[in-house]
């Protein structure tokens, strides 16, 4: 099992080690750095270090408002000014003051979360923004952290898709052979997921993945007896399904990254209508093996299943989003902090405005860790933010249209935006009441 690198951002012993090897706060604040007038070869370097960053952040999964704003303030403190422009797929840099302006343009693919190594590099940041560590070195730190091998293997993050699965499939009111269908579906999903790159499915993997699942429902709703098949799909798809995609957008959208959410927005759509046809062909295809399976009601399972629906997504959360495992503890929290601040809202308020009272709960937290600790709030935020974004209601909306029930459709469809938007209303207040960390 591979570990990230070690955090060995401060080269001599001083009162920020702590800091460096992210394992407490700090109470020490950066200074700005002035580079020497003149001095080209110090702002190449800066400028180097800067895009190296924001090429990094992006591929482990900051949003476009998150990078270019640390982007940004790290450019000022290096003595540079600086205009970021963040895509999906590519991030602009205009370095200097016009006429004299040069342009840097960086072609990026979206990558994959990892809270540790957005930990990790913002560590890096905010040494090279105080002093403590040069531009040269701190580009070298993030080559490191950039090339340092996965954490977690193949076998643990397919175990984690399983687990997710088998967890989602309590949180949607799904039976004892609902979980057990659900957690066999994500399992398959997830060892699918560490081989299509060899299979050369990359590209076509939201809709494989989803005829893999409505093909092992059919079978087993044969094999098992009477299930839910439509829980036994979803919960399956759980971590495909692009609803913190659809909440990022919306985000970005309100921060005024316009032409990002955007884009983001029509990747999600593009997302849901994958899986869905997915659904749609592996249902149709199964149906040819034998009589469509009878469709039961699922049975109820006790209260107490759901606190440990919890733990298990929590845990398997901390894997899918590449956490350290230090960070399980406040992983774990936010997973409750979040679903109890929705279900307690959703009491007060109703189902819509009862997610934003979540996303509210859970941002203040989130907050105050990142305040505490002094690292990004993202590694609460994303893995508690999972439990309440809509996308279940955005991949039943988008099958009740392909099956020409236009109505219930655009019903749910409704639904979906409202809560999303009621998410980014409750994680923009909870900015407001708590303000994020501006260590930078």
């Amino acid at each position: 099992m591979g570990t990230g690198p070690t955090a060995s951002v401060t080269p001599t012993p001083n009162p920020l080690a702590h800091r460096a090897d992210l394992s407490g706060p700090s109470s020490v604040r950066p200074v700005l750095i002035e580079l020497s007038p003149g001095s080209e070869g110090s702002e190449r370097l800066a400028e180097t270090f800067v895009l190296d960053l924001g090429k990094a952040l992006h591929r482990y999964g900051a949003p476009a408002h998150r990078l270019e704003e640390l982007m940004t303030r790290v450019a000022y403190r290096l003595g540079l000014r600086a205009q970021v422009f963040s895509m999906p797929t590519a991030v602009f840099a205009a370095f200097g003051a016009p006429p004299r302006q040069h342009q840097a343009l960086l072609r990026v693919d979206p990558g994959e979360t990892n809270l540790e190594k957005q930990v990790l590099l913002d560590a890096v940041a905010e040494a090279v923004a105080s002093g403590r560590v040069s531009p040269e070195r701190g580009t070298a730190l993030v080559e490191e952290i950039v090339t340092a091998p996965r954490r977690y293997g193949t076998f643990v993050t397919a175990l984690s898709f399983a687990a997710t699965s088998g967890a989602g499939a309590r949180f949607f009111d799904g039976g004892l052979r609902e979980v057990v269908a659900s957690t066999v579906v994500g399992g398959v999903i997830g060892l699918l997921a560490t081989i299509s790159g060899r299979l050369r499915i990359d590209r076509v993997f939201d809709a494989v993945a989803a005829f893999v699942a409505a093909m092992l429902a059919a079978a087993f709703a044969r094999g098992l007896g009477p299930l839910s098949t439509s829980t036994t799909i979803l919960a399956g798809l759980l971590v495909l399904l692009p609803g913190l995609t659809l909440t990022t957008a919306l985000t970005e959208l309100a921060t005024r990254n316009l032409a990002s959410g955007t884009s983001r927005l029509a990747f999600a759509g593009l997302t849901f209508l994958q899986l869905a046809c997915g659904v749609a062909l592996g249902t149709e295809v199964a149906s040819h093996f034998g009589p469509t399976p009878l469709v039961a009601v699922p049975e109820s399972l006790p209260g107490w299943t759901e606190a440990v629906a919890l733990v298990v997504a929590g845990l398997a959360l901390t894997v899918l989003f590449r956490a350290r495992p230090r960070d399980v503890v406040w992983v774990l929290s936010a997973g409750f902090v979040a679903y109890g601040g929705a279900r307690y809202g959703t009491v007060l308020l109703g189902p819509e405005l009862g997610a934003g009272a979540g996303a509210l709960v859970l941002s203040v937290f989130a907050n105050l860790y990142a305040r505490y600790w002094e690292r990004p709030s993202a590694v609460c935020q994303l893995p508690g933010l999972v439990l309440l974004v809509p996308g279940s209601l955005g991949f039943r909306s988008v099958i009740s249209l392909l099956e020409q029930n236009v109505l219930t459709g655009v019903q749910t469809a409704f639904r979906m935006s409202l809560i999303a938007v009621a998410l980014v209303a409750g994680l923009l207040l909870g900015n407001a009441v708590v303000s994020p960390r501006r260590s930078l």
